[in-house]
């Protein structure tokens, strides 16, 4: 029996939705090759958090969507989950990770050719449920473009690598697209398809943006605070592999010199380097000043989704977001 994250036993009626979403995930990935369609399975079995499909959920309760909308809505969030999991097989592949949420990765159990399979299957079960849920070409041209800048944000990433000069601004255009865009894209439709009042459509896409963003950045400050047991998947991989996020970046910018001897080594980087690394971090205060940038974009989603009509989904709303946001450092 398909099972969610326990965080959703706190939100029962999103709970028993994603749950609907997951079902219909399983029933679209159906298909005869048993070693990918069970490779789905585990995907949804590993109990990922559903955070796009579940925000698209909350926001087309704040609509005025009929009964008859339930599937089209339950079609298209599905899509927001599947084309996650699709980016998160390949990203596994590019970066040649073992583990995620906890599991051995598609790639490192299967191999490369069938978690380059399962990902292609994703995207195209991903197209199947949102031609299920619209035939709006508006939308489906805003998707093709949501994925086009997906692309484009770990294209950017990937053009950075070992960049010892790459900029807050670098970093801040990589993570609007592979991270944020999905969780804009998913605030806006569940606005759309929920039938939302206009303005909440408008405030949709800056809402779900600096979400993106501030989970991003909370993620990569996780990297450096946290252990691989407590965040279920490898910690300081990133800089190892000459990908440089908001604390090094910030380290950079202000203290150079200091951060360049270790920098340099690239691949090289020893477990020493990596302790001295972190040390360096707390040292120069960088950690501290990546939450204060991370905070300033978690209050300002905080703060337009307090703007919005009252309804007992923006109380769920609100909660999710706070919580999601302020996960321990």
């Amino acid at each position: 029996m398909v099972k969610t994250h326990p965080m959703w036993n706190d939100f029962p009626n999103v709970q028993a939705s994603l749950l609907e979403c997951l079902e219909l995930i399983i029933e679209k990935t159906t298909i005869e090759n048993k070693e990918i369609e069970q490779t789905v399975i585990d995907l949804i079995e590993s109990q990922g958090k559903l955070l796009r499909p579940a925000y698209f959920l909350l926001f087309s309760r704040l609509g005025n969507a009929t009964q008859d909308a339930h599937k089209r809505i339950t079609s298209a969030a599905a899509s927001t989950e599947v084309l996650h999991l699709a980016t998160l097989i390949h990203d596994d592949i590019i970066d040649e990770s073992a583990m995620r949420r906890g599991s051995e990765t598609v790639q490192s159990k299967h191999g490369k050719d069938v978690a380059v399979y399962t990902g292609d299957l994703l995207i195209s079960v991903y197209f199947e449920l949102l031609a299920d849920a619209t035939d709006s070409v508006d939308i489906i041209q805003l998707n093709t473009q949501s994925m086009k800048r997906v692309l484009l944000g770990e294209i950017n990433q990937m053009t950075n690598v070992y960049n010892t000069d790459i900029t807050y601004e670098d970093y801040l255009k990589s993570i609007k697209g592979k991270t944020a865009q999905l969780f804009e894209l998913s605030c806006y439709e569940g606005a759309y398809f929920g039938q939302c009042d206009p303005e909440i459509i408008g405030q949709s896409r800056s809402i779900g943006q600096n979400i993106g963003i501030a989970f991003q950045m909370l993620d990569d400050i996780l990297d450096y605070t946290q252990t691989p047991e407590s965040l279920s998947k490898p910690v300081l991989n990133d800089v190892k592999q000459g990908i440089y996020t908001l604390p090094i970046i910030l380290g950079l910018e202000t203290h150079k010199e200091a951060f360049l001897p270790l920098l340099k080594k690239g691949e090289q980087l020893s477990e020493s380097d990596l302790a001295a690394l972190v040390s360096l971090l707390h040292e120069t205060n960088c950690i501290e000043r990546a939450r204060e940038i991370a905070k300033s974009y978690s209050d300002k989603a905080l703060a337009s989704i307090d703007t919005l009509p009252s309804h007992p989904e923006k109380d769920a709303l609100y909660s999710l977001t706070k919580t999601l946001l302020t996960r321990h450092y």
